[in-house]
């Protein structure tokens, strides 16, 4: 059972995105782009753990 907060938080997501499936798509999107970064732009820990949590995120929305 979800609480109020989650439901909240869906409600926007769908408000804002149509499904959880598409914010997904855009969440995945991100994480590719982050391939491109130039070197030196961020450290590379910090990059490799923005993208570990976009993961953890987008395997919630899909499920």
């Amino acid at each position: 059972m979800i609480n109020q907060t989650e439901q909240d938080f869906l409600e926007r997501l769908q408000d804002s995105y149509g499904s959880t499936q598409e914010l997904a798509k855009i969440l995945d999107m991100g994480v590719e782009m982050l391939f491109y970064l130039e070197e030196n732009t961020f450290h590379r820990q910090d990059v490799q753990n923005v993208v570990a949590a976009l993961r953890a995120v987008i395997t919630v929305l899909r499920d």
